[in-house]
């Protein structure tokens, strides 16, 4: 193997890319002077390995070998990576370690284990429950049951293929009639609709097209790694965005397998931290992408008043079920019920399975005359009470499979003797049964199926039922508490410094259901919830054409945050929204008639005459989404962490979820305005000053003082640069303006990045620090005295 290049410092700053046969590694190059010039330290590219020819996205990876022809392939990365050095930049790449596409004709790995079965050199890579369906991989490709499609299904000398899909024959079989030859398989096809409740391969969440990967099989590390440790250790690549690890059998011991491969090059993970939830200590990573950051940003421009009255509104107006969008706790206890049941029953089987075999072969009589159905029971009632995506082996499994949790389970049973089943399945999950092959395999199925459903039920469902405030149903959010204040904004801040100081921050992903502009607008509505409240009163006021009432307050809060747009993304996300959602229609049981009758509402409504009284208030309030567009972005950019800055996102960026948030954009962007300006310096800032922000940075929170002191946020990095920004700006006019506020600068003189020119000392009027813009970046310049830095480091402190 090629000795390991010495390890490159971490970015100061990334910039994400979304790879795509539109968007190739040739456009990406074309683009690198721009992006250098705005100050980042690195690309942050999507995946670049093979996969399924056309995808937008890379995810689907079919081949770990190969960088992605569509893309340019390896020769045209090493000319990005080239083009990128020259303009001293590095790149970062997103891996895909848990799942590859369940496309047997691109697959080649997968296409050998379908022909030769449990004993191909690859059988090691997926996971497959062989025990189950006589020994046949379940592929759920048909249209139909099998019966009425047979006629579609045809031999091509040693292939089978139906309409688009190819699979390939076990040898020996091709002459055999038809129904002897699927029976002869080593897999089987079947009728789509079958994947919920008999699938034995573990999947990516409940997508059937992506297929689990056993990357904790040393082996299958090595084949599936070789690539990207290739280019790692060669200097092409310099970083890593790990996607999501909470699917993997043992995230732990990935995560070290990773830091030692790659000589601890700068790795985030995709983990997603439940509010009050710390990324496990003992992770070999730099941390996360960064939603834990993206829900304290959000939650400092959201009114905690106001946000409870908008609650209320919402309520009144829409009358949701309590457990189906009207209280957040129990509407996603109630999603994570559905979601067991009608997505995930497969992977309930195989745990119950499991579960049952341990209990009957167990030495321990407390783990015996335990039925099936009981197990089942105990799980589902353990399972949807978790709080946090999974347990992990690093981490103590009791404090989130809890007592607490495990007496509520106990409820479900009738009979107080079969509730001990709860304790039984509980001490399987802590490893207190026992810790054979049969006990790990269960606590790692645990783990994963805990980590699929929390995907599913909470950002997944649960956030298209609870619709008050929009903004807040955001990967890691927490709509039931959305608001963060100061002190908790600076104590997470500090926390990160401490502990994570190369963390990830992102405000808008690929993955966020609204982009950082359309959030910051929403979040707008906390500070007028009557006023917004009054223009749905208005603009619903005849009632007609209204599929419900939640539909009703989302669409109409989707227009608010996103202003002018085409109605043909916004009834595309609101047909998403209602097929998530699954109360009226869903991806898998379409109502033709309601979806209809949603398109023709947002077309009449909140995209036709009525959208008017909408954009209306938007308009009055347009200088309090400026103030929080502008603080969302430089608090991400100054604040602990390695900022990404999402393709686009350095000017006003208005996208919906995906596929709306991941079309190309262009380089360089027209009109960039204040927001750009305010990116642009602070990037460069980062840039030109890294120990002010790196790993040995220091943060501090700085206290205005006067009237309006909660609307100012301010804090202090290494006692170099301070960021100011304005809070509840709209509540702040409201309440008579920044008056005789004062802002205590720590000692020196400030100059202002933003406006060059203007200096500052000593307890500044906020009013003149905000006087341009509803933000402001200063810069200490001169040199203070000893008493002044020691004064400035105890702050720090």
């Amino acid at each position: 193997m090629t000795p390991v290049r010495p390890r490159p410092a971490p970015p100061t700053a990334t910039y994400r890319l979304q790879l795509q046969p539109e968007f190739p590694f040739g456009a990406a190059a074309a683009a690198v002077p721009y992006l250098a010039s705005l100050g980042v330290s690195h690309l942050h590219l999507s995946p670049v390995l093979e996969a399924v020819p056309g995808s937008a996205h890379g995810y689907d990876v079919v081949d770990h070998a190969r960088v992605r022809e569509e893309l340019g392939g390896e020769g045209g990365l090493r000319a990005l990576a080239g083009t990128a050095r020259e303009h001293g930049l590095g790149l970062v790449v997103d891996i895909v370690p848990n799942h590859m596409a369940m496309a047997p004709r691109h697959n080649r790995a997968l296409w050998e284990v379908l022909r030769e079965g449990p004993k191909s050199a690859y059988a090691r890579w997926f996971d497959i429950d062989w025990e189950a369906q006589g020994g046949q991989v379940l592929l759920p490709v048909l249209g139909h049951p099998l019966g009425t499609v047979i006629g579609d299904l045809r031999v091509d000398g040693d292939v089978l293929r139906y309409h688009d899909h190819v699979f390939p024959l076990r040898e020996g079989t091709e002459e055999l009639p038809l129904p002897q030859l699927l029976d002869a398989q080593w897999y089987r096809p079947v009728w789509w609709r079958l994947a919920r409740t008999e699938l034995n391969y573990r999947r990516f969440f409940s997508i059937s097209e992506l297929i689990g990967v056993r990357v904790e099989d040393p082996e299958v590390f090595e084949a599936t790694h070789a690539k990207i440790l290739s280019l790692l250790h060669e200097g092409v690549v310099a970083g890593l965005r790990v996607d999501h690890p909470d699917g993997l059998a043992d995230p732990d011991g990935y995560l070290l397998r990773l830091h030692e491969a790659t000589g601890g090059c700068w790795t985030v993970v995709e983990k997603i931290l439940a509010d009050g939830e710390h990324l496990p200590a003992s992770w070999p990573v730099a941390g996360t992408t960064g939603y834990d950051a993206l829900r304290h940003i959000d939650g400092l421009f959201t009114d905690p008043a106001g946000a409870g009255e908008l609650l209320g509104q919402y309520r009144r107006f829409a009358a949701p079920q309590t457990d189906r969008g009207g209280d957040w706790a129990a509407t996603v206890r109630r999603a994570a019920y559905k979601v067991l049941t009608h997505e995930l029953p497969t992977e309930v089987d195989r745990l119950t399975r499991v579960a049952d075999r341990l209990c009957a072969t167990s030495h321990e009589p407390a783990l015996r005359d335990r039925a099936p159905w009981a197990l089942r029971t105990a799980l589902q009632e353990l399972l949807v009470r978790l709080e946090v995506y999974r347990p992990y082996a690093s981490g103590d499994a009791a404090a989130v499979v809890t007592e607490e949790s495990a007496a509520e389970a106990r409820l479900a049973f009738v009979v107080p003797e079969e509730a001990g089943v709860v304790d039984v399945v509980r001490d399987l999950v802590l490893g207190r049964a026992g810790d054979g092959p049969g006990h790990r395999e269960f606590r790692t199925r645990f783990a994963q199926t805990a980590s699929a459903l929390r995907a599913k039920s909470v950002e997944d469902t649960a956030f298209y039922r609870y619709v008050a405030l929009l903004s807040a149903t955001e990967v890691g959010g927490n709509p039931g508490s959305p608001a963060v204040s100061p002190e908790d904004f600076h104590a997470y801040c500090a926390r990160v410094q401490r502990d994570w100081p190369t963390t990830g921050t992102a405000v808008t992903t690929h993955d966020t259901k609204r982009s950082a502009d359309v959030r910051a607008a929403l979040t707008v509505l906390t500070q007028c919830p009557q006023p917004w409240a009054d223009v749905l009163t208005e603009v619903t006021r005849s009632g007609d054409g209204v599929p419900d009432a939640q539909l009703a307050w989302a669409a109409w809060q989707t227009v608010f945050g996103l202003g002018p747009a085409d109605a043909d993304r916004v009834r595309a996300a609101l047909l998403k929204h209602v097929r998530e959602a699954g109360m009226y229609t869903s991806w898998t049981e379409q109502e033709p008639a309601y979806e209809d009758a949603v398109e023709a509402f947002v077309t009449q409504g909140p995209c036709g005459p009525p959208g008017e009284h909408v954009a209306a208030l938007r308009s009055r309030v347009e200088p309090h989404i400026r103030a929080n567009v502008l603080g969302t972005a430089l608090v991400q950019l100054t604040m602990p962490g390695v900022p990404d800055v999402y393709q686009g996102t350095e000017v006003e960026y208005l996208a919906l979820v995906d596929p709306d948030n991941r079309r190309p954009v262009r380089f360089p962007p027209e009109d960039p305005g204040d927001k750009d300006a305010v990116t642009r310096a602070a990037l460069l800032l980062r840039a030109r000053r890294p120990e002010v922000f790196g790993d040995t940075a220091t943060y501090a929170p700085l206290t205005a003082e006067g009237a309006a002191a909660a609307h100012c946020v301010a804090f202090a990095r290494s006692g170099q640069v301070v960021t100011a920004v304005t809070r509840l700006s709209l509540r702040l006019a409201q309440e008579g303006g920044w008056r005789d506020t004062r802002l205590a600068l720590p000692p020196g003189r400030w100059a202002d990045v933003l406006a060059p020119g203007r200096e500052f000392t000593g307890h500044a009027r906020v009013a003149e620090l905000f006087g341009r813009l509803p933000v402001v970046l200063l810069e200490r310049v001169g040199e203070a005295g000893p008493e002044a830095l020691a004064e400035q480091e105890t702050g720090a402190r």
